[in-house]
């Protein structure tokens, strides 16, 4: 490892908080990782970091050098960048981080197909249901719902993701019609959680167009969204599900959509994000080939719900 390696690695270290961490990303033994910064400090002649057991921290000079690590982090990502935009056709490494399903459902279609027309680009794809530092961690896209409180990311619209309410035909001959929003809020229902979330309330808008609230009875909390939709079928309780969710549950007879009087508000909208402006062709080109897949206008996945466009207050 290099100078310029080892001052970019100090700076890994002083953004994850440990060395154990960046072994872990790295894949490499933590020796390794405190190895090379002992050698980055030796070879400055000053201290860059305070360790104890259990904590780490920045001296003054270590300040400094991670400055001009984020300085140097910058410029080598900006060179690279701008190189790629001068090849005739994409090549390289693209790094795509999605939200599960979406990734599952959509952004695996995209890969295959924008494989098969640029095969010079290799692609890193991470699955996971959590906001991820798009710049620290390296990605060129993300695909998420709803705009990025970072505003320094660039944002370009994929797609709508509307709200539904479903709820299977052995739930419904159960416990009857459901016209009401207190029927609604009475009844049992499955719906997303994990640490620190919890989405059982929705918005809607009233005959006077005043927005309010419903929040549903909560019978089972999973922090995965397929198994909210799965759930619902299995008939136990109802669910309030985006139209993404939907595969073919309804066109199955499998789910009903239900209350589809109520002028539901979105759920958010799919945003494609990337850290440059002048983003590389490949970022660009892959973003156009995911559009492709899901549609301009009226995205794919609604197509699955029969009639959506007079429900919900559309």
């Amino acid at each position: 490892m290099d100078f310029p390696s080892r001052l970019l690695l100090l700076l890994e270290v002083v953004e994850f908080g440990s060395f154990t961490k960046v072994a872990d990303q790295r894949n490499v033994d933590r020796s390794v990782v405190s190895k090379h910064i002992s050698r980055l400090e030796d070879e400055l002649g000053v201290r860059l970091l305070n360790r104890t057991t259990r904590s780490l921290s920045l001296t003054a000079a270590g300040n400094e050098m991670v400055n001009q690590a984020r300085s140097l982090r910058t410029l080598l990502s900006d060179t690279y960048r701008l190189a790629q935009n001068y090849h005739a056709e994409p090549k390289g490494v693209l790094r795509i981080t999605s939200s599960t399903l979406f990734g599952r459902q959509y952004v695996q279609q995209a890969v295959l197909a924008f494989q098969q027309q640029y095969p010079d680009v290799d692609i890193e794809l991470c699955l996971e249901d959590r906001v991820v530092d798009m710049v620290r961690e390296g990605f060129d896209i993300g695909f998420r719902i709803g705009k990025p409180k970072n505003s320094s990311l660039i944002t370009r619209k994929i797609a709508r993701n509307r709200l539904l309410i479903v709820a299977s035909p052995e739930f419904i001959q159960k416990h009857g019609e459901i016209k009401t929003v207190e029927q609604l809020e009475s009844l049992p229902a499955t719906v997303y959680a994990a640490p620190g979330l919890l989405i059982d309330k929705f918005k809607y808008f009233d005959d006077n167009k005043e927005s309010k609230l419903f929040q549903l009875k909560v019978a089972y909390k999973v922090n995965d969204v397929e198994m909210v939709t799965t759930s619902a079928v299995a008939g136990n309780t109802l669910a309030v599900v985006t139209a993404q969710m939907i595969e073919n549950e309804i066109l199955d007879g499998k789910l009903i959509p239900i209350m589809t009087q109520l002028h539901l508000d979105d759920f958010g909208t799919f945003y494609a994000v990337y850290p440059h402006r002048d983003a590389p062709i490949k970022t660009k080109l892959f973003i156009d080939t995911l559009k492709s897949i899901i549609g301009e206008d009226v995205p794919v996945w609604e197509k699955h719900i029969p009639n959506f466009e007079g429900m919900y207050g559309e």
